[in-house]
């Protein structure tokens, strides 16, 4: 049940893991949706999971909401190509707001061209 609250989130983070190439970016979430699941406290939650070569990096098997968000994010072939190109990490407060940010691109290395094609010069 706490995968489909996730689920509801994964498009949304899905396209604020594109933007956060460029700067950190943030997501409130909304405590009802996480109350009607069951599965808010009013202390909210507080976790970090990083996504390194397309997989969790760190242990996570103590906050059962960041294992069902992990297991959401990764069962979206769009998301997993993204983890599988960079590395992020995703943080939740107590105040139900997660943070995204891009830690590092594991790209391949750019081809440089030879000074000779630069003939406008």
């Amino acid at each position: 049940m706490q995968t489909n609250v996730w689920l509801k989130y994964v498009p949304i983070i899905r396209i604020l893991l594109k933007k956060a190439k460029t700067e950190d970016q943030s997501l409130a979430l909304n405590v009802s949706d996480f109350e009607r699941a069951g599965i808010a406290r009013k202390s909210g939650y507080k976790f970090e999971i990083k996504f390194s070569n397309g997989r969790v990096d760190n242990v996570i098997i103590d906050s059962p909401i960041a294992s069902f968000l992990a297991q959401s994010l990764l069962a979206d072939a769009s998301v997993k190509e993204l983890f599988l190109q960079n590395d992020y990490t995703i943080n939740m407060n107590t105040k139900f707001q997660l943070t995204i940010k891009q830690t590092s691109a594991n790209e391949a290395p750019v081809a440089v061209t030879e000074a000779g094609d630069d003939a406008e010069a």
